[in-house]
């Protein structure tokens, strides 16, 4: 039995909502204020985001969120950070993810990025062996982090 086909298509406004419900449904979390942000400044500036949803039978299906990048870090290449990306978990395995990636490197590869990052907690090894199937892998950087504190450092 095939699949149904998946559309990518970029984000219109009707999808921010269902965006959002299936990211809470992933995460458990809700950033809606995010999202709503997001969605504020590709309508501001789209040259410098990328949103790409996937459709199947009509519903949204999965989404994926980027920003670009130019010279942050002391780097030259212009890079996309992959901020959000989520598919509906009763189809995953279906070829939706992948639409998304394919779609989402073509889009960026037309603007001349020549570099996709993002980040996965590393004990989520679904999203990890989704990353490496699309074709990542680990970054030399080291990423820092520094919590923010009431207290003075010493």
């Amino acid at each position: 039995m095939s699949e149904k086909p998946v559309a990518v298509r970029p984000v219109q406004p009707p999808d921010l909502d269902a965006a959002i419900a299936l990211d809470r449904q992933v995460t458990g979390l809700s950033r809606r204020g995010f999202f709503v942000k997001r969605h504020a400044s590709l309508g501001a500036d789209p040259g410098r985001f990328a949103w790409l949803v996937a459709e199947r039978d009509g519903s949204l299906a999965g989404f994926v969120s980027a920003h670009l990048q130019e010279g942050e870090f002391g780097g030259t290449a212009r890079a996309a950070v992959i901020d959000a990306i989520a598919t509906d978990p009763a189809q995953r395995g279906t070829g939706i993810g992948r639409a998304l990636m394919d779609a989402l490197e073509a889009d960026l590869r037309a603007r001349g990025v020549t570099e996709i990052r993002s980040e996965a907690d590393w004990t989520d090894r679904e999203m990890v062996r989704f990353f490496a199937a699309s074709g990542f892998a680990l970054a030399p950087q080291l990423v820092l982090n520094c919590p923010v504190t009431a207290e003075a450092r010493p």
